[in-house]
């Protein structure tokens, strides 16, 4: 209450004792003093400052040029305790979980693999991700002011690893590249002693060596986004799919007829 009316007063005595400043510039900042001090509000409600809150058009600095954050223009105006404000893009625990959503930092998408950077022609190779370091990533996002109290919790779920061998010279395994997550919340298998005859759950077998450089193997991971917020709400927000880039070498395997 006391800092919208500070900033107003402020702005108002720059623009008023600036003979620099053009006239329309100055009868600009005059009515909208004019309309909170003395017009539709008295004094900027300072009266009512138990009663209610002023709000304010506030766009996302990271998505500030979109176009319905353009359309996030309107004036202050005042809304009494446990009303609903009467705009379209009123701050809503969905629109919180959204902003959570835009702070989801998720780990990278390393994974481990077996024979590590250097692999052999027609020899299948083992991709996983440990449970230990792949877990669900939660942000929340809340508005806690005068009579006002909205937050959400954005959740996202790894739920598959998508292998891209980086050449049409491979086999994936499953066909198609999809690993879903297991049961424990790791994806694929690791390797162990043993392994060497069986196909691997999660994984790929190179059909062509990659000569003097490295194929580009791509592993992307689906996150499920899901939220919930004040008062029992809650929902699915669209999957969000974030990967890297590894470099494997595949060679061919020498053998020595006699």
């Amino acid at each position: 209450m006391a800092e919208f009316a500070k900033n107003t007063e402020e702005g108002y005595s720059l623009v008023a004792d600036d003979p620099r400043q053009p006239s329309y510039a100055k009868s600009s900042v005059a009515q909208f003093r004019s309309y909170y001090k003395d017009g539709e509000y008295k004094d900027y409600n300072k009266e009512q400052a138990d009663e209610g809150n002023w709000w304010v058009a506030t766009r996302d600095p990271d998505r500030w040029l979109t176009p319905e954050a353009q359309q996030c223009d309107r004036q202050p105006f005042w809304v009494d305790n446990g009303a609903t404000p009467p705009v379209e893009n009123a701050v809503t625990p969905e629109i919180l979980a959204q902003l959570a959503y835009n702070r989801v930092s998720v780990p990278d998408t390393r994974v481990t693999m077996a024979p590590e950077g250097t692999t052999k022609v027609n020899l299948p190779t083992w991709a996983w991700l440990d449970k230990a370091t792949f877990k669900n990533v939660s942000v929340t996002a809340s508005l806690n002011v005068n009579g006002l109290d909205i937050q959400a919790t954005t959740t996202a779920k790894p739920v598959s690893l998508k292998l891209e061998p980086g050449t049409s010279d491979a086999e994936t395994y499953p066909a198609g590249g999809e690993c879903r997550i297991n049961g424990d919340g790791s994806i694929g298998e690791a390797f162990t002693r043993g392994d060497a005859d069986r196909t691997p759950t999660c994984g790929i077998k190179y059909l062509r060596s990659s000569g003097a450089s490295a194929y580009k193997m791509r592993a992307t991971i689906t996150w499920q986004i899901d939220w919930t917020g004040s008062g029992g709400a809650g929902g699915d927000l669209p999957d969000g799919t974030f990967g890297t880039t590894q470099d494997v070498t595949v060679q061919e395997i020498q053998s020595v007829n006699r």
